[in-house]
């Protein structure tokens, strides 16, 4: 592998992330071909010399999914049939996560075959960000770097002030949520919720902590029909709660996740830019931070050998220095349009 070369490429998932990232890094995105013909079939080709090339690929699973998977995978065997020196999957947010255990009879493990598919694909090494569970970085066979949001959460959260704040979580997430209450020095509360079947939604049944009198945000690792969110918002304006503010890593927004947040009291809506925004959403609650020079920072260490650690370390300004590196995104948030995928017939 070439020690003076770093590449990153990108699918149709987030190409406006991949851009950030790579202006971060100082470079151009690669140049690659990636469309489908009119029966569906995903093609790739790669534009420019990839032999052995420290290759960065930047590609969520989201929406949608199966295609930017698809498109993940094909890329990575692109690239190994081409002589790179190291792949890499830069997934900000790894879709099937959730599906990460057998708790019902006669379901599959999804995130497991996922990553099987990913290394069997060619991938040398994932790096991603806030994983639903930590131990999903236990599925693969080859090097995972975990990168979390919270830190470039919590600073935005201080910087609004953190006079009578509580933290409230679910389990699911305390651990984390922990961290994230440490960093702002408050107090965390837990909510205990209760899914029956595989619906999206979930009930709040209970408060644990005193949020009465309080401005309280909700920190959880992503917002998908934001069903559960407005449950816990109830839930915690009920117990007494007087201002409420929402983070997530992840903005999944499915649905009606947006006239969701539109309609119910929470002031903002605080989350990253791993997932782009759906096409013609658009709300003045939503904020986004660019998870931009956090992924760039770390491909630059994993390049160099570099620790990627060190990024959260407590001595390390990096989080705070990241915060406002994209400041063009003020104001309402509304979902880019992008053109329109490209479909070639044979």
């Amino acid at each position: 592998m070439r020690a003076d070369s770093i590449d990153v490429y990108t699918g149709n998932a987030n190409p406006e992330l991949a851009a950030k990232i790579a202006r971060y890094l100082g470079r151009q995105i690669g140049k690659a071909e990636v469309f489908a013909f009119a029966n569906e079939n995903i093609f790739v080709k790669i534009l420019d010399n990839a032999r052995e090339k420290d290759v960065f690929i930047v590609q969520p699973t989201s929406r949608p999914v199966s295609t930017s998977i698809m498109e993940l995978l094909i890329m990575i065997d692109a690239f190994k049939r081409a002589s790179a020196g190291r792949i890499t999957a830069v997934i900000p947010y790894y879709g099937y996560g959730r599906s990460d255990k057998k708790d019902q009879p006669r379901v599959p493990i999804t995130a497991r075959l996922v990553a099987d598919m990913l290394q069997v694909a060619g991938a040398n090494r994932i790096l991603t960000l806030d994983l639903h569970q930590g131990q999903l970085q236990g599925f693969f066979n080859v090097p995972v770097d975990e990168l979390t949001a919270v830190h470039l959460l919590s600073n935005y959260m201080r910087r609004r002030g953190t006079e009578n704040l509580v933290v409230v979580t679910d389990l699911g997430f305390a651990k984390r949520a922990r961290t994230f209450a440490e960093l702002l020095n408050a107090p965390l509360a837990i909510v205990e919720k209760r899914r029956e079947g595989n619906n999206d939604q979930a009930e709040v049944v209970n408060v644990i902590g005193d949020v009465k009198g309080k401005r309280v945000v909700i920190v959880d690792d992503e917002i998908d029909t934001a069903g559960t969110l407005t449950e816990i918002v109830r839930a915690i304006e009920k117990a007494g709660a007087i201002e409420v503010t929402a983070c997530a890593t992840h903005g999944v927004f499915s649905g009606p996740a947006i006239e969701r947040i539109e309609n119910c009291n929470v002031l903002e809506v605080v989350v990253t830019d791993s997932i782009p925004m759906p096409i013609g959403a658009k709300s003045t609650k939503i904020k986004r931070l660019s998870s931009a020079p956090l992924f760039g920072e770390a491909i630059r260490r994993i390049h160099l050998g570099e620790s990627v650690g060190a990024l959260f370390g407590k001595e390390s300004a990096t989080a705070e220095e990241m915060l406002f590196w994209d400041e063009h995104q003020t104001g309402p948030v509304s979902a880019v349009p992008t053109s329109e995928k490209r479909t070639r017939r044979r």
